[in-house]
């Protein structure tokens, strides 16, 4: 449920239900192979700010003529609401023929009067080129914080590699055929746990609003949280930036991706490969929240604390370069997966000492000492295990969040 007050609700739902006129900014189709270029901000009047964020990677294989309605959470409301559709992963053009962007009434119909048409450049339609991304032009209206935003897309022609993001933890739709601009239900009888080509939306929120990103694994994911109730550690760090008076920090992007590493290219390219095009390119970004190293870790070979802590440094010197501070958080414990061994054990408390001690991030987050059992610290608390002891349930994800401290994450070089 919106943590905004029900009549200020009413009022944005009133305003992007209202706006009929086109967007008025300037798309851009970026050229480039595989890896994609960094993206460049969404060139709009006035500050954009991520509202939602996805990393995208290679999803399966793409195919022509296909609906989709994505669901996505707002972290931070604003006007001018712009879509970022990618195909970084493709090795074909992608054209996206229609695509609309309103508000969920319930599963897979939106709320009447609110489903509007996004132009790319002033066209309908737009091709992205294998690996280049696109922006939309800015919707008129505002769009309400807290809220599930609708984006469906027709896509008539498409070809090998499918670009997307694997695991929601969120249900949308999929459908064949163009009802992009439907708001019924009607069409979209097909389920589907992952998202597609959709991987940023920004808004134009308040002035001196920022974001931040997290940079993480299946953890920051969401992986073991409740699916469909946004209960990912992010989105409880969302409605306390939300609440809080104290910070500019309003926008959250999410850039977990399951089985993630720092240093190596597995599932999805590794943090240091992607934290360009995830994190330091989303518009508004003052903070890159460092929360990744277990897979490095538990794997087979596993990284050493030296390996893993010079990976750390490559980071942070990006990011400062980029003009971003970075909140590292500690390696939670992870005893009992079939992966745990005392070897990577001790390789954890090294780097939880770096991350703890070292000075280098500007700020920290201790999700190793809220989540260990005061029992057994190698292991997760009972009551936060989400039951294969790596990843937190719904509770634990709460914890994690409410142990963030919020000042940290409203970084004055952003």
């Amino acid at each position: 449920m919106s943590r905004t007050a029900r009549p200020r609700c009413r009022a944005a739902l009133a305003a992007l239900t209202c706006c009929v006129a086109l967007g008025c900014g300037t798309g851009t189709a970026p050229q480039g192979g595989r890896p994609s270029p960094p993206p460049s901000a969404p060139r709009a009047a006035g500050p954009s700010v991520v509202t939602w964020a996805s990393s995208a990677g290679h999803v399966g294989e793409a195919a022509d003529g296909r609906g989709y309605r994505l669901m996505v959470r707002t972290s931070v409301g604003g006007s001018g609401l712009r879509v970022r559709l990618s195909n970084a992963f493709g090795d074909q053009p992608v054209t996206f023929a229609d695509v609309h962007a309103g508000l969920r009434r319930g599963g897979a119909a939106l709320v009447p009067g609110s489903n509007r048409r996004l132009t790319f450049d002033g066209a309908r339609s737009v091709t992205v080129p294998a690996g280049g991304i696109v922006y939309s032009d800015p919707l008129p209206g505002r769009v309400p914080a807290g809220r599930t935003l609708a984006v469906s897309m027709y896509v008539p022609r498409a070809g090998g590699a499918l670009t997307g993001h694997w695991l929601a933890m969120q249900t949308s739709y999929k459908t064949v055929g163009d009802h992009a601009a439907e708001e019924s239900a009607a069409h979209w009888k097909q389920r589907t746990g992952s998202w597609f080509y959709l991987d940023a939306v920004t808004v134009r929120p308040r002035e001196r609003t920022g974001a931040v990103v997290a940079l993480g694994d299946s953890i920051t994911d969401g992986w073991h949280s409740t699916t469909d109730r946004d209960r990912r550690w992010p989105d409880f760090l969302a409605r306390r930036l939300g609440e809080s008076t104290g910070t500019g920090v309003q926008g959250v992007a999410n850039a977990g991706i399951a089985g993630n590493k720092v240093l190596l290219d597995g599932p999805g390219q590794s943090a240091l490969n992607r934290v360009q095009r995830d994190a330091l390119s989303l518009p508004g970004v003052r903070t890159v929240f460092l929360f990744q190293g277990v897979n490095d870790i538990k794997a087979e070979p596993g990284a050493t604390g030296a390996g893993l802590i010079a990976g750390y440094r490559r980071l942070i010197d990006r990011a400062h370069a980029a003009g971003k501070c970075v909140v590292g958080a500690t390696i939670a414990p992870y005893k009992g997966w079939q992966e745990w061994d005392p070897a990577g054990e001790a390789v954890r408390r090294q780097v939880n000492a770096f991350i703890r001690d070292s000075g280098e991030f500007d700020g920290v987050a201790d999700f190793d000492r809220v989540l260990r059992s005061p029992d057994d610290p190698e292991r997760i608390r009972p009551a936060f295990d989400g039951g294969d002891h790596l990843h937190p349930d719904d509770q634990g994800m709460r914890a994690m969040a409410d142990a963030v401290d919020l000042d940290s994450l409203d970084c004055p070089a952003g």
